[in-house]
């Protein structure tokens, strides 16, 4: 793939990124130039065929060159983030007896440098950011000592060209080891064929241009990330390297296309839009809100008439007939209203670039109300459904999907089946586990063959352990995740995202944690937005501000907030009784990346739990 594209994109711009304040923009031709010079630097440091070496760094231009020279070489690349702590770091390099490292910077090796001198198989360790820093005797390396000869003969040429007929479809690509939502990380293998299913299929499922752009965002070594960057590459597209911090204003800035973001970067944004608008004018505040209303319920009743809502059983002709007559009716009364909503809502549009034509949202299930709220204002969204172990694509909303509130179906050649308790495949309506088979579904977990076996079925699908249901037309709507459903004293079962989403709506709340497990029932651990909350405690109820300190402790502030969100899981708003709140607790930290958060910001529950098991078994004796 990435010697078709230097060739047929040579000349167009590849990347953009900054270095030291400054800014960078490299061709397809310097990429290739740039691998080719990396990987004889890494072969004659004994890099080969099956060599496995441990990535460490984020996003950086430096990134993808590394990747592609480990791939030149057949050599098997075990990608981690900079935040990984020393401890998960040593179990990684051990467990898939790494041999070499490559590593961000001179303070990042610092920082695991007592751990690193205890490991006896690293042959060497090479720094991507770094002065000279190789010394007689010493097995460490700048890419500034390993690239002193730049300089590109034919046969050199030659050479990194012919190294991909040493390669096949069935080679290890890389090992990625997974961020532990759920307990201890485990290797993913994942094959050429793996990788190039997804490079394959993806640009149709997303319509990709050649001259479409893209802002990247989330780590580059996490593979929702990098199949993104190797879509991108594919079909000669720019990718911006971006960050948290500039993210908005790299958005106006260079006003990308296609954007793949996290369900929780569009909370983010969810916020801050809704909390800018109430800062600056309460009034406008509201107008917004009854504009995204009208929009959004324009588009579901248009989509009433177009068939295009989830449908789960069939339906009586004659009253789908009726329904539809009705939505075309109030379609109509609405129509006024709708189109001056559409024309305000642009101005929303702009913060995004003004050009965003679609934005892929994976990494994590995307809440209704946020599905429902970027389509009101009018950004095209592809909800897709992945995991690291299918490389990672399943399923996703694409361009030629039109039934809004699912995933859409299987992509092309996957084989996707719900199965209930007792092993049966259920009909389309029914909620049970979601087992696939298809060329991206890696072959196995490294040296874990107690994991290998529960992962498979005897006819070869694949176990996902999500819960999911199917529509009557074969889209794919996700309903759960096996090992995050709580499981009350009483037996009953609650799937916490659900209720999770439905609490991060109030303003105050930033994040909120659903905890229960054998308990009689329900409470939640919340990260609020002080200001926020003081302004919801002295607006709702006459108070005074209260310090920080005070709101977490304060029992009349914590009995008025579980109202409030008691409020919102009412029955009437499709919840059950057993599903409400018994007790609440407000953290006074935010959750962080590479702690209670995996790096595409996914909730540790294990973690979380384990944290906080005082506070979890006082507010819920």
């Amino acid at each position: 793939m990435l010697l078709n594209s230097s060739v047929e994109y040579a000349e167009r711009i590849a990347f953009i990124y900054r270095s030291a304040d400054a800014e960078f923009e490299v061709n397809y031709q310097k990429l290739f130039d740039d691998a080719l010079i990396l990987a004889k630097a890494f072969s004659s440091h004994k890099v080969r065929k099956g060599s496995k070496v441990m990535l460490l760094s984020d996003n950086r231009y430096g990134w993808i060159v590394t990747d592609f020279a480990l791939v030149s070489l057949g050599a098997i690349s075990v990608p981690r983030g900079s935040d990984t702590p020393t401890r998960e770091l040593e179990f990684i390099l051990q467990h898939a007896e790494c041999e070499f490292l490559v590593i961000e910077t001179e303070m990042l090796l610092k920082a695991h440098e007592e751990m690193l001198k205890g490991l006896k198989n690293l042959k060497a360790i090479f720094v991507i950011e770094g002065g000279k820093t190789h010394r007689w005797f010493d097995n460490i390396y700048s890419y500034n000592d390993i690239l002193k000869d730049r300089s590109i003969s034919n046969s050199d040429t030659e050479h990194f060209i012919a190294q991909r007929y040493a390669l096949s479809a069935e080679d290890i690509f890389t090992l990625i080891y997974t961020s532990g939502t759920t307990g201890v990380p485990k290797g993913v293998l994942l094959t050429h064929r793996n990788i190039m299913y997804n490079v394959c299929h993806l640009p149709e499922l997303i319509d990709l241009q050649q001259d479409d752009s893209w802002v990247s965002i989330l780590p580059s070594w996490h593979i929702f990330e990098r199949a993104a960057e190797y879509v991108a590459l594919s079909s000669g597209c720019s990718v911006v390297y971006s960050s948290v911090k500039t993210f908005a204003a790299d958005l106006e800035k260079y006003q990308p296309t296609m954007v793949a973001t996290v369900p929780r970067l569009w909370e983010s944004m969810y916020s801050k839009v809704n909390q800018t608008l109430e800062k600056q004018n309460r009034r406008k505040a509201r107008i917004f809100k009854l504009l995204v209303k009208i929009s959004a319920r324009y588009n579901y009743l248009r989509r009433i008439v177009r068939n295009q809502r989830p449908v789960f059983k069939k339906v009586f002709f004659l009253r789908r007939f009726w329904q539809k007559i009705t939505a075309g009716l109030l379609l109509l009364l609405l129509t006024p209203l709708n189109l001056v909503a559409k024309k305000q809502l642009l101005l929303v549009q702009d913060k995004f670039g003004g050009r965003l034509r679609m934005a892929i949202s994976g990494g994590g299930s995307l809440p209704p109300y946020l599905d429902e709220w970027i389509d009101a204002i009018g950004i095209r969204i592809v909800n897709a459904y992945g995991m690291t172990e299918c490389a990672p694509a399943i399923a996703g909303r694409s361009v030629h999907c039109e039934v809004f509130g699912t995933l859409g179906p299987p992509i092309k050649n996957t084989e996707l089946r719900i199965v209930g308790d007792d092993g049966d495949v259920l009909e389309a309506g029914e909620v049970g586990e979601i087992q696939l088979r298809g060329e991206q579904v890696f072959p196995g977990y490294y040296d874990n063959e107690e994991e290998n076996a529960k992962a498979f079925t005897a006819d070869g699908f694949f176990k996902t352990g999500d819960l999911g249901k199917l529509t009557v037309t074969g889209e794919l709507v996700i309903t759960g995740r096996s090992k995050e459903v709580i499981v009350l004293a009483s037996g009953e079962n609650i799937d916490p995202s659900r209720i999770e989403s439905e609490i991060t709506k109030l303003p105050f709340v930033s994040d909120a944690v659903l905890v229960g497990q054998d308990k009689k029932g329900l409470g939640a651990l919340i990260v609020p937005d002080f200001e926020q909350l003081r302004s919801f405690i002295s607006g709702k109820f006459d108070q005074g501000a209260e310090t920080t300190d005070k709101l977490v402790m304060d029992k009349q502030s914590l009995n008025r907030v579980k109202a409030e969100i008691n409020r919102l899981l009412h029955p009437k708003h499709g919840f059950k009784p057993f599903e409400k709140l018994q007790n609440i607790h407000f953290l006074d930290k935010e959750f962080k990346m590479g702690e209670e958060l995996t790096n595409t910001l996914k909730k540790k529950r294990h973690v979380i739990e384990t944290k906080y098991q005082e506070v979890i078994t006082k507010i819920l004796k």
